[in-house]
């Protein structure tokens, strides 16, 4: 992932706006919009504000996403295996309305899957604003997590449609959904900062071009 995809979703992580970016780092709103459209570059000073505003390295904000996995040597043998199964208990848990188990929490909705020596587990609480996590274990010990927190944001979210698009995550965006999915008036769209290792991400749904759904998620592997 390039600067201007990460700097995105790092401001949308922060919950802030470019205005208040721009103001943060006392640019112009139209600077930060060419930073994040990749037409432009902020320079060193920038790059170290933003740095110390996103809580990340400037190392990593320079670094694209395959680089950053290039040298992390702490990537287990199996991750491929582990990456599809959390794909294949996707499509057998919430998005596919299946496997539902009792509540782990107060009013909790979970769901659970197994498949050889992999366990999925997925809890979440709330509806219309809802907040949850999800893991894996393999025999028996936690190798992956991720927690999400949404928002239905108006009248015409379908959460049919979450689900559809929830369903066609694959090996390239295997966290929430894919990239972008559109079915009749819908559009899913889904951005994340990093690796399976480590990221942080935002999806959004758009009923024509209202924006009805928002998803804020961060997650990777456990050591």
């Amino acid at each position: 992932m390039i600067f201007s995809e990460k700097l995105v979703i790092l401001r949308k992580n922060k919950g802030i706006t470019q205005e208040a970016l721009a103001e943060k780092l006392n640019v112009s709103r139209q600077a930060v919009a060419k930073w994040e459209s990749g037409q432009a570059y902020p320079d060193i000073s920038n790059l170290i504000q933003i740095s110390n505003l996103m809580n990340v390295t400037v190392d990593y904000l320079v670094r694209d996403g395959e680089c950053m996995a290039k040298l992390d040597s702490s990537v287990p043998d199996d991750l491929d295996e582990l990456i599809q199964f959390r794909l294949e208990a996707n499509v057998n848990t919430y998005a596919a309305f299946m496997n539902e188990v009792d509540s782990t929490r107060l009013d909790s909705h979970d769901f659970r899957y197994e498949n050889g020596p992999y366990t999925y587990h997925d809890t979440y609480v709330g509806g219309e604003q809802f907040a949850g996590e999800e893991a894996v274990w393999k025999n028996g010990k936690a190798l992956y997590g991720m927690n999400y927190m949404g928002r239905v944001l108006g009248k015409s979210f379908s959460g049919n449609f979450l689900k559809d698009a929830l369903r066609h995550a694959d090996k390239k965006m295997p966290y929430r959904g894919p990239e972008y999915y559109e079915d009749g008036e819908y559009i899913y769209k889904c951005n994340v900062n990093g690796d399976f290792t480590w990221f942080q991400g935002y999806e959004e749904i758009f009923w024509k071009t209202e924006k009805v759904y928002e998803c804020y998620f961060h997650g990777g592997l456990l050591k």
